[in-house]
């Protein structure tokens, strides 16, 4: 089994905090998710998280006007310069301080960024291979070695900079600032210009922005009051005799949201279309035609403020984020309707449970919420609410159409995943807080335990009523499991013991295992043959569930520590909660097992020799408690760890000094978190196929995929493709490059000669050689040529290799082939019906040739067509022969 899992994408998580970005054309939005970055495809439904990450939470990304270089600055001040369609990482600089705000000009040549109560303006670098770059290297090359260099730093504000807004010719730009004003900047110094403070605002600023004909500025404070400000002369002057020296920027109009006990947190213009939109504290967004001040629309899309707006090119959709609840919405306001709605888990993750065809992802949290994640889209399809507390386990049935859930609520549920409702609520006679769930194969028998009882009750799917009570185990029931082939259950406990129990037996007995410490976790192999059991020692045995026999076993301990927070006065390798895993899986063969536990690391182990084969780092986010291994001496104070200390109360307003948060409590309410989530891996889980593992962590749900990274082209910066040259290539028999650079060129008529030039014996080699990235052009052309192409040997040839070769790829990304799939099944289709056809009128032809009556020369000839016949059958040739009655046609492949 291959065991090089990298990191490929990001569920669970949509929105943290910081700015949302469009791309260009308005088809991708980027989110910050932590300390990565999220790309939603709008278009085509679809998302990816970019391999790179941040050691703290991301507040600001910018994206070049360019559509390339993508610049993203954590909580710290570090940045990263990035490729966006390379998903390459380019350069790391530290901006020294806060930043917030960050904005590159629209020439692309400059990006200004507010850091505290100063601007500073850079120089953009260079994209590889881009225009910009070669003129870099004709002017010496200065950006190769510093990529970032400060152009100019402006000064003045009182407080912090809030936001920082660019005119469109690229020469001034605009900065709101908390100490009430807005002030105008130039680039560079303009003759007669000064800059200019615009002052009048009773609260903090939050947007200033220019018009499309920079004859107007916008701003909009806290308080939520419009300032309209013109370059005008003195209210009281004679327009013909004023002095020019007196026009000055002056407010000419004013309006104001009127909000009730709800203030102003974000705000976006847009300035071809003069579309004003604003969001507010209360979940209310509105949205106003400028400068008419007239209300275009007026919508509450959340329970919580909303954190940043923006609106794409063309002023069509607006996306809203709200980092309370992890909320990110997409709106089109012209007709009224969401391009995107998703929402993570508020609470932190407790289980998973991939589905049994590999597409579906289902995880339940504290919250209450159990979601369904489609793997190819990365998108949330459903969520389930019916649960009145946190949901603590999950499981499919085999057929995968029916979810099953416990909660601490006291019931497990069957949820339906085709219709989407709730259909059978399974209770105990008295209340529990079940934490444990096994299914049987069938689907007709479900069984749940119970920290707060020792039995294990056992209900049926179709009735819903309890079947029985399995009394046994002396302490709290922590796992249970269901051998594959149903023949047994398995339970694993805190009285150290692991039971095997014959359920569909006559007489319920169990055969205990006696272990050394409180067993955490048990899996069964696919197999049923081996059981592995996590113990709280930090053990890791495998047994042999038939025999009850110890097989092997290893020591975890080393592995899984790692990790310390803040307030531990022990050493990561000493601390004892991360000494142990609270989970463990089977890979799909069985070869190897996975486990995680309350620290930063998952292990991935061979069952057969336990050596452990990698171990993976869930995250390096500094923002998270337990990712550290050493505790920097310099944040500890004479008053505890820097970290813990509440620092709220030294903010300016009085809503953020206010601590509406509960004492003591770390989840369950909507209030802000004292404390730093702590990094852990509750639940991980194989694909069905085995080329992917997924875990839920603290940051969210991380698919790790032998599939993960950018496909290589290797004609990608080659600039020698041209058609000719691929005629040449062709013609030096070199098949494989002639058909990729044909792909490259993208010329159909190129494209059919290249890839009807190859031979029938290398179709094998050059199919299984070709770069992945071409794979689904090559898989649609096979099948429009099929269609239209009188060579149907030929291209059945093609088809079938593409499809002996790459049909595991094909099946475990369905969602990306999933059209062209249904070309190459529409061509074989209607080539099987005509086939049928001729070969259903050539037996008529055959029978009604051997029933002519015998006598004469008639009867030598009918033998001399029958024998012809089955002579070019047997040869897989064509008849054709005008001579023979009944005009017999028969067409070989």
């Amino acid at each position: 089994m291959k065991t090089d899992f990298k990191f490929s994408n990001l569920l669970g998580t949509v929105y943290r905090k910081g700015n949302l970005v469009y791309t260009q054309d308005g088809t991708q939005l980027l989110s910050p998710v932590g300390n990565r970055v999220t790309v939603f495809d709008l278009v085509n439904n679809r998302s990816h998280t970019l391999p790179f990450a941040h050691r703290t939470n991301i507040c600001r990304i910018a994206l070049h006007p360019g559509g390339q270089l993508l610049l993203t600055v954590d909580e710290q001040g570090h940045a990263i310069l990035s490729h966006l369609q390379r998903k390459i990482l380019l350069y790391h600089f530290s901006l020294k301080g806060i930043v917030s705000s960050l904005v590159f000009s629209p020439g692309g040549t400059h990006f200004a960024v507010g850091i505290g109560r100063r601007i500073e303006v850079w120089k953009t670098p260079a994209a590889p291979g881009s225009r910009d770059d070669a003129a870099n290297d004709d002017e010496g090359g200065a950006l190769e070695f510093a990529p970032f260099v400060k152009y100019r730093q402006y000064v003045g504000h009182h407080d912090t900079v809030q936001n920082l807004e660019w005119s469109s010719d690229s020469r001034f730009f605009l900065s709101a600032s908390r100490d009430l004003t807005a002030r105008i900047w130039s680039l560079d110094p303009e003759e007669g210009f000064t800059p200019t403070v615009l002052a009048g605002h009773r609260t903090a600023v939050y947007s200033a922005c220019f018009s499309a004909d920079q004859e107007t500025i916008w701003t909009i404070s806290k308080d939520g009051a419009l300032f309209r400000w013109q370059y005008l002369p003195p209210p009281d002057s004679d327009p013909d005799t004023v002095d020019p020296e007196e026009e000055r920027w002056r407010i000419s109009d004013r309006h104001y949201f009127f909000q009730q006990d709800a203030n102003l947190t974000t705000a976006a213009f847009h300035a071809p279309s003069n579309l004003l939109v604003t969001g507010f504290s209360n979940g209310l967004f509105m949205i106003h035609d400028l400068p008419d001040f007239s209300e275009i629309h007026k919508l509450s899309i959340s329970a919580s403020n909303i954190d940043t707006v923006s609106i794409n090119n063309s002023g069509e959709w607006l996306a809203f984020g709200s980092s309370a609840l992890g909320q990110l919405l997409v709106w089109e306001w012209q007709s009224e309707s969401y391009i995107l709605k998703q929402q993570g888990h508020f609470d932190s993750l407790n289980a998973l449970s991939y589905s049994p065809s590999g597409d579906r992802i289902i995880t339940c949290a504290d919250d209450g919420k159990i979601k369904v994640w489609d793997t190819a889209s990365g998108f949330c399809i459903v969520t389930f609410t019916e649960h009145t507390s946190g949901v603590t386990a999950c499981e499919f049935a085999r057929r995968g159409n029916v979810l099953f859930t416990a909660s601490l609520d006291g019931s497990v549920r069957a949820f339906d995943l085709i219709r989407y409702r709730c259909f059978r609520t399974f209770t105990a006679p008295k209340r529990l807080s079940f934490s444990s769930l096994a299914v049987d194969p069938s689907g007709e028998v479900v069984a749940a335990g119970s920290l707060d009882d020792f039995d294990i009750h056992i209900w049926s799917v179709q009735t819903g009523q309890l079947l029985d009570q399995l009394s046994g185990h002396e302490g709290p029931v922590s796992s249970l499991a269901f051998a594959p082939n149903g023949s047994a259950l398995i339970s694993g406990s805190w009285d150290r013991t692991v039971r095997i129990w014959s359920v569909f037996a006559r007489t319920q007995t169990s055969e205990p295992l006696q272990l050394q410490a409180d067993v955490l976790c048990v899996g069964v192999r696919a197999d049923s043959k081996q059981l592995a059991i996590s113990t709280l020692d930090g053990q890791l045995t495998f047994w042999s569930l038939s025999k009850g026999t110890q097989e092997a076993g290893l020591d975890g301990r080393r592995d899984v520590s790692g990790g310390r927070k803040a307030t531990d006065r022990r050493t990561a390798a000493n601390i004892a909660g991360t000494k142990s895993f609270n989970t463990v899986t089977y890979s799909a063969d069985g070869s190897t097992a996975l486990a995680g536990g309350n620290s930063k690391y998952i292990c991935l182990y061979s069952v057969e020799t336990g050596v452990l084969l990698r171990k993976y780092t869930v995250t390096v986010n500094l923002s998270l408690s337990g990712t550290q291994e050493f505790l920097n001496s310099r944040l500890l104070t004479e008053a505890g760890p820097q970290g813990l200390l509440d620092e709220q109360g030294e903010a300016s307003d009085l809503e953020d000094r206010l601590d509406r948060s509960l004492p003591g409590s770390k989840r369950g309410d909507a209030a802000q978190r004292k404390v730093a989530p702590e990094v852990k891996v509750p639940g991980v889980a194989f694909s069905p196929t085995g080329r992917a593992f997924c875990a839920a962590t603290t940051e969210g749900l991380m698919i790790y995929s032998v599939d993960a990274g950018v496909q290589f082209d290797p004609f990608d910066l080659d600039v020698d493709v041209t058609p000719e040259s691929t005629l040449k290539t062709l013609a030096r028999r070199e098949y494989l490059k002639a058909l990729v650079m044909a792909f490259r060129l993208n010329d159909d008529r190129l494209v059919r000669r290249a890839y009807q030039g190859v031979p029938t014996g290398d179709v094998d080699l050059v199919v299984r050689d070709l770069p992945l990235v071409y794979l689904e052009r090559l898989l649609r052309h096979a099948a429009r040529d099929t269609d239209a192409s009188p060579h149907l040997e030929f291209n059945l040839l093609w088809l079938e290799s593409i499809l002996r070769q790459h049909g595991r790829l094909l099946k475990d990304k369905q969602g990306d082939y999933a059209e062209v799939t249904r070309l190459v099944q529409r061509a074989v289709a209607r080539i099987q019906g005509e086939i049928f056809k001729v070969a259903d009128e050539n037996a008529r032809t055959i029978d009604y040739l051997l029933n002519q009556p015998r006598g004469g020369g008639g009867d030598t000839k009918a033998v001399d067509v029958k024998m012809r016949l089955m002579d070019e059958g047997r040869r897989g040739g064509a008849v054709d022969d005008d001579s023979v009655t009944g005009n017999v046609v028969w067409e070989g492949f």
